[in-house]
């Protein structure tokens, strides 16, 4: 399978998040399809961890694209992003929702919410915060020939920023 580049992630937030839907999210021994994102960006989002400026935990947000952003929210779950745009400018896409295949029984399970995904995986902030997703052997997203059809709707678990519809949900 063809992994993304850097160029895939360096480009505008909305269309890198309606493009990751139906692409493969690789981590580990597990494989699945990202069937739901949300796009923050920019200061002017009040939604997103970067509108009040650069902090410690928002820092990786001004990086390179291509990177993962990890954050704990409620001190619960664990939620995975991927960083967008340009280096300087703060964004990143949301991982909302994955398609994987249980190891164990065979059957399909959809992780419908970024807490489930993380903890199906594993993925935790201490450990896979601000890692290269484009280089990394074990965390990465894969390409494949599948485009999927999509609607928007309004972001959702957020109080500030619900009027814009970057919340992008494949139709299978």
């Amino acid at each position: 399978m063809k992994r993304l580049r850097r160029t895939f992630f360096n480009r505008s937030t909305l269309i890198v998040a309606e493009e990751l839907l139906g692409k493969i999210l690789v981590f580990k021994n597990h494989k699945g399809i990202i069937t739901e994102t949300e796009a923050y960006m920019g200061f002017d989002d009040p939604a997103s961890h970067a509108a009040r400026g650069k902090t410690k935990r928002t820092e990786i947000m001004f990086g390179p694209p291509g990177y993962s952003y990890v954050y704990l929210i409620y001190g619960l779950y664990h939620c995975l992003n991927v960083v967008t745009e340009k280096e300087g400018f703060p964004a990143a896409v949301l991982i909302r929702g994955l398609l994987v295949q249980d190891q164990k029984t065979g059957k399909d399970i959809h992780l419908d919410g970024p807490g489930k995904i993380c903890r199906y995986l594993g993925i935790t902030t201490q450990d896979h915060n601000k890692i290269d997703i484009v280089k990394n052997e074990d965390f990465y997203v894969g390409c494949v020939k599948k485009t999927l059809g999509f609607k928007t709707t309004s972001r959702i678990g957020i109080r500030v920023g619900q009027d814009k519809l970057w919340r992008f949900v494949g139709e299978f």
